[in-house]
């Protein structure tokens, strides 16, 4: 098989895996906006981004070296579960003593939202841990099948508990807290992952190069958290928190094109670390920015031609100034794509000191724009500045990752690329049948015509495994 039809394989099982949850989040997205106030809605935000954004920082990402030391090693038993014991180690005793101090100074909540919040947390380390760990192993398909159980029981969870009990902040915590418990014990069941823990193979040099590898990532982390969390907290610090709740709505469409992006940026890590040693690396780096270049251009796309339909089904109660937002977060989730194809090419090589050392500078420049316009263009502040800093990321990393790999860019594709998003942003914004038509029409075709390769690719793929069937 080679390295394309590889790629877009490991992409189509983890797209499963992506897509779904996504799926049962935008199907209980209604559920959450019209039952919880937007002040409580507000406050769920928060937390659900702060366990994706602010906690792999706490435990000094060591779940990113399970998969990356694992897939060296996917031959030798006996390494893998000297890795897998200290990553573990590590991972609980870090967690616990975070979770403690986060319990008695989480402000603004009852203790028992603050007891959920924690067990929601601890639950969620563990088994994005343990997917990692999968992830090493090669075992992608249980990766995907536990994200599903944790999107689809969040979803149940949400019905139980907030649509049906009444219970508010406090039934949504739960419903996160059993979802990822769940999720915890089926991937914990699937690898047998006590099998791989020996608390006597504990060793201090190991650990001494998990870190090595792993803390880099932390600066790269909490950069991204305050590129995230920064517009959050600033909007609702300046405007207020029912502001902030419609920031949070405008950011749920555009989630879309993360969608993508998540699946095909795990595909292309594990595809990066293994071509690393190639000859020809820097061909296929080449290729695959193309590759990536076109796929990120096609979603953006068919997110935009889809985003006035979807915006009136999914967002519910009185969201309208979302609307707005939703074209310049797309073309920053663009751009964010973009720089995090080149993130996996530094974490290939190891650097991962380069990953931390990019963002951060973007970082830098999204709390600069978001602080200098707030007061100018108000909620458009914190959009705006997502962009720039993307924009800035992208081309920090471009720079950047000549030091370690030559990858000849195509400004041409890229200038087209553009040109088409301003099109379709323009028709986004006149917000009539007549031109949501013609922008849906133009966003799938588009799509289709820059990725016929790579889908033709993935069909060839499904074509195989139903005839082995």
């Amino acid at each position: 098989m080679n390295k394309k039809n590889s790629l877009a394989k490991s992409t189509l099982i983890i797209s499963i895996g992506t897509f779904l949850p996504k799926l049962a989040s935008f199907i209980t997205l209604p559920i959450l906006t019209g039952c919880l106030t937007k002040e409580q809605y507000g406050t769920y935000d928060i937390i659900t981004v702060l366990v994706s954004l602010y906690l792999p920082s706490l435990t000094l990402q060591v779940k990113s070296a399970a998969f990356r030391f694992l897939l060296d090693v996917r031959e030798d038993k006996n390494k893998q579960k000297k890795i897998i014991t200290n990553i573990m180690s590590m991972t609980v005793l870090i967690s616990v003593i975070s979770l403690l101090i986060l319990f008695i100074f989480l402000p603004g909540t009852s203790p028992a939202v603050r007891l959920w919040i924690c067990g929601y947390y601890f639950a969620d380390i563990l088994v994005n841990t343990v997917r990692q760990i999968a992830r090493g192993l090669g075992k992608n398909i249980d990766y995907s099948i536990s994200a599903i159980i944790s999107a689809f029981g969040k979803m149940i969870f949400a019905v139980i508990f907030v649509w049906g009990l009444k219970w508010g902040l406090l039934g949504g915590t739960i419903a996160l807290c059993l979802a990822s418990l769940l999720s915890f014990i089926y991937i914990s069941c699937r690898l047998k992952v006590w099998k791989y823990i020996d608390l006597k193979l504990n060793d201090k040099n190991i650990i001494k190069s998990i870190l090595s590898y792993s803390w880099p990532i932390v600066p790269n982390e909490m950069s991204l958290w305050v590129m995230n969390m920064s517009d959050r907290l600033i909007v609702t610090e300046v405007l207020g928190v029912t502001v902030n709740a419609v920031y949070a709505a405008a950011t749920k469409i555009p989630q879309l094109i993360n969608l993508a992006q998540s699946a095909l940026n795990l595909a292309w890590q594990e595809c990066a670390a293994l071509s690393v040693k190639d000859k020809d690396s820097a061909d296929y780096y080449t290729e695959m920015f193309n590759t990536m270049l076109k796929l990120q251009g096609g979603v953006f796309g068919v997110v935009i031609g889809s985003a006035p339909i979807l915006f009136k089904i999914l967002i519910k109660g009185s969201y309208e100034e979302a609307y707005a937002q939703i074209p310049i977060l797309c073309a920053s989730l663009f751009f964010s794509g973009m720089a995090i194809y080149l993130g996996g090419i530094y974490l290939a090589f190891k650097a991962s000191k380069n990953v931390g050392f990019t963002t951060i500078g973007a970082a830098v420049i999204n709390i600069i724009v978001d602080i200098s316009l707030i007061n100018f263009i108000g909620l458009y502040a914190a959009s705006v500045s997502t962009l720039v800093s993307y924009i800035c990321l992208f081309i920090f990393r471009s720079v950047n990752i000549r030091k370690l790999t030559t990858i000849k860019y195509n400004f041409k594709t890229f200038t087209v690329i553009l040109l088409i998003m301003i099109a379709e942003v323009i028709l986004f914004y006149q917000r009539t049948l007549v031109f949501n038509i013609i922008n849906a029409v133009l966003g799938y075709s588009v799509c289709l015509l820059l990725n016929r390769d790579i889908v033709k690719a993935m069909f060839i793929t499904i074509g195989k495994k139903l005839k082995k069937s």
